[in-house]
């Protein structure tokens, strides 16, 4: 995207037509007169105002008619959100109104801006840098409360501060070895080896960690994806359809009437979920039914959390060889488990405490811990089941889908789950696909580093790797970036921002 910063642009901040009043903004050199040849100020005109003043005027036409009442913001450089002068004009939200007026700015000199030009002209004017850029329009699209904390925490430079941090540190030490090339001839060590080992270990250490909070960071910002799975007719969506307080899946008694996973968002607490209703699992000729059950299967493995349904009502063998299934089937290093053992309204649990024993002492000797939660309580079970938040607990919660009960606890259950892993507040997540991909990079240059400082790689090589390193981090933050990149990121940007 090629910016003229010698433009003004203008663009409606906000959607005309859905609220009481819209917003304008003007901003450029040329923000103040443009506002005052479209605006009427009663007493002095907006190039006279201060800073942080608001005006009140008319808009007119080109025949002298009154158009709208209006407020203009006035703002000025640096001390705006884009670093120069400019001008929110608050009208009535009439999709007319906002259009005549846009319509008189571009006649006073004023262009469109292109999407995301106001935030790219902050970030190009030091208001911000790249990262805090690309966190405005995680907190645009923030529907819940845990992505809109990350995406404000990046934005107000929290991730930024710990990358310049690593970045620094690694600046002070590359430059201290090329000190030494300097010097080479005299054999001097400026950069104490011990020390840069010590710190690529502790830089690695925190790159992984962000890597690592991608999966978790990820899933917050787009809905934690949560699959439903199990046999064919346990009740999945029958479950999917009271979560969401609709009939969104079709539930009928033939078994494989869901052939395709089915998508749907749910708030719970203030944390987004993607609940996945998948086919259910059974052997199959059928070959739509076998494309679905793939599908399942590629579903349980991107899940954070799987629910694993089982039917009660069936026979013991059968409700093993599920719950062993999806057992199988759930990576415990980066996935949560919830066993559902549905049915309870016509299947007495307390009164058939042999199936709930059955389905621990499976579970135990799979090598995972049991955990029940329950609303009531299961009398006469033989296996010890403590609380423990580890990752390889195996939740066991009896509910009715059918009836509700037990669906208050699995929601809670639910969004506990994300609270343990969001863990403290101040905590980093990486939520960025770019950001990712930059520190997978940087985390390779700088492994590259310690396998030759234990091979005695000359300096220059060492040196060169780490600076590919700080490359990589830099580019997060915009210390360096091309035309191209930032042309990618806020083309995604809507027009006001």
């Amino acid at each position: 995207m090629y910016i003229r910063n010698e433009d003004t642009i203008c663009a409606p901040a906000t959607v005309p037509g859905t609220g009481a009043i819209s917003v304008i903004r003007v901003s450029g050199p040329e923000a103040l007169a443009i506002a005052d040849k479209v605006i009427a100020c009663r007493n002095g005109s907006i190039s006279e105002a201060g800073g942080y003043t608001i005006k009140f005027g008319t808009v007119s036409d080109a025949d002298g008619r009154v158009i709208d009442e209006v407020l203009a913001s006035v703002f000025r450089a640096p001390r705006s959100y884009t670093g120069e002068d400019s001008v929110e004009i608050s009208c009535h939200a009439s999709s007319y109104i906002v259009s005549e007026i846009i319509s008189l700015l571009y006649v006073a000199g004023a262009r469109a801006a292109e999407p995301g030009e106001f935030t790219q002209r902050a970030y190009l004017n030091g208001k911000m840098d790249l990262a805090q850029a690309e966190a405005v329009a995680d907190v645009i699209a923030s529907q819940n409360a845990a992505a809109h904390h990350i995406a404000f925490k990046q934005m107000k430079g929290g991730f930024s501060s710990e990358l310049r941090d690593m970045r620094t540190e690694l600046l002070e030490l590359v430059s201290l070895m090329e000190l030494e090339l300097d010097f080479s001839e005299e054999e001097v060590e400026f950069a104490d080896r011990s020390r840069l080992d010590n710190l690529l270990v502790e830089i690695i250490s925190h790159v992984g960690r962000l890597i690592d909070s991608f999966r978790l960071g990820n899933a917050i910002k787009n809905g934690v994806p949560v699959a439903i799975a199990g046999a064919t007719n346990t009740g999945k969506s029958t479950l999917l359809n009271v979560l969401l307080g609709e009939d969104r899946a079709i539930v009928s008694d033939i078994h494989g009437t869901t052939r395709d996973t089915i998508e749907e968002t749910l708030n719970i607490d203030g944390i987004l979920f993607r609940f996945i209703d998948t086919a259910g699992l059974r052997e199959t000729s059928e070959v739509v039914e076998k494309i679905g059950i793939e599908r399942t299967f590629k579903k349980i493995s991107e899940a954070s959390i799987v629910l694993g349904m089982v039917d009660l009502t069936r026979d013991p063998e059968t409700t093993l060889e599920t719950v062993s299934d999806i057992l199988d089937k759930v990576d415990f290093s980066s996935q949560k488990l919830v066993i559902l053992l549905n049915k309870t309204d016509i299947f007495d649990i307390n009164k058939n405490v042999s199936t709930i024993n059955t389905i621990v002492s499976l579970i135990d000797n799979k090598g995972f811990k049991a955990q029940l939660a329950n609303e009531g309580e299961i009398h006469g079970t033989e296996s010890n089941i403590e609380e423990n938040s580890s990752k390889d607990v195996v939740n066991i919660l009896p509910i009715s889908a059918k009836t509700g009960s037990g669906i208050r606890v699995l929601r809670n259950l639910l969004a506990s789950t994300q609270r343990d892993l969001l863990g403290d507040s101040d905590t980093t997540l990486v939520t960025n696909q770019r950001h990712v991909q930059a520190l997978t990079d940087a985390r390779t240059s700088l492994l590259r580093v310690r396998e030759g400082l234990a091979s005695a790689l000359p300096t220059d090589l060492a040196a060169q790797d780490i600076r590919e390193a700080i490359y990589h981090i830099g580019s997060i933050v915009g210390e360096i970036s091309t035309d191209e990149v930032l042309g990618n990121i806020f083309r995604n940007f809507c027009i006001g921002k």
